[in-house]
């Protein structure tokens, strides 16, 4: 594979290379809605494979690609040392009961998936059952991701002009009970780590979908419980993305479209203090 050479900033000498443990980016690779050919995905890695540790198929798009093309896709992000993700397909298998599943995992492995996702707040499952999935995944030789969703009646997400940038401002009183407790959802992040889950994702939806409502505190709150390197954030736009980099550092393990890499990996390599000029909004541009 050929060795890249051109970021025109002074790059972060914490900045590991591939494998990485932290740091990760994964991506979300063209759906079935655009043109997803083998060119386009070559021209993907070709061009920026360097600066992606991971590409996700979404919304059961592998569901509608034949397999052949499937083994080709995963065999050339193997080729740029990424590996692929399932995405949140493992839900539909499910209502077909467990030897289901069991099949699916053996399909996955066969195809070249290297990670399987696990959506608990479509999967509805008992925790124990969901514990029991993560480790038929692990033995087969694969990596478990479960992803959590925080969701929030809306009366307790205080307005955004009664916020700080960055901070939590104590919210009116709430009209209903929260959705879901964020401790027992952190609780149960740390089950599934100890029964050998690989990394919790955490959606975007009520907790970082956009920069100017951004959870800080439960986005602390995970991170210091579950660490840094066992987290990965979904970032749905570069302001957000923005947002993580400058909170956290280059090191924060972030989902994002392909379309963003490039501005992420830019972000990644800057220091972002307080005063600095957004690599988005200035003509910043690589040599």
């Amino acid at each position: 594979m050929a060795v890249y050479r051109w970021k025109s900033f002074v790059e972060d000498v914490d900045r590991p290379e591939k494998p990485r443990t932290f740091g990760v980016t994964e991506i979300r690779a063209p759906n079935h809605t655009s043109l997803f050919s083998h060119n386009l995905l070559q021209d993907m890695m070709e061009s920026m494979g360097q600066f992606v540790d991971g590409l996700k198929f979404t919304g059961g798009s592998e569901s509608l690609m034949p397999k052949s093309f499937i083994k080709e896709a995963t065999k050339l992000a193997h080729q740029h040392d990424i590996y692929v993700s399932t995405g949140d397909w493992a839900e539909h298998l499910l209502q077909k009961g467990s030897s289901s599943f069991k099949q699916y995992i053996q399909e996955c492995k066969q195809l070249g998936f290297d990670t399987v996702e696990l959506n608990t707040g479509l999967l509805e499952l008992p925790e124990e059952t969901l514990l029991r999935y993560i480790r038929l995944i692990k033995s087969q030789g694969l990596k478990a991701k479960p992803q959590f969703a925080v969701k929030f009646n809306k009366a307790d997400i205080p307005p955004t002009h009664a916020r700080a940038y960055g901070a939590y401002v104590v919210p009116k009183p709430r009209t209903s009970e929260r959705v879901e407790d964020v401790d027992c959802l952190i609780r149960k992040a740390e089950r599934c780590l100890e029964a050998g889950a690989d990394m919790i994702l955490i959606d975007a939806e009520d907790v970082c979908k956009y920069a100017d409502s951004v959870r800080a505190d439960i986005i602390a709150k995970v991170i210091g419980r579950l660490g840094i390197e066992k987290t990965m954030f979904e970032a749905s736009n570069a302001k957000t993305s923005e947002w993580f980099i400058k909170q956290y550092g280059p090191n924060v393990n972030l989902f994002v479209d392909h379309s963003q890499v490039l501005d992420l990996e830019c972000l990644r390599g800057r220091n972002l203090g307080k005063n600095h000029k957004s690599v988005l909004d200035s003509s910043f541009f690589l040599a």
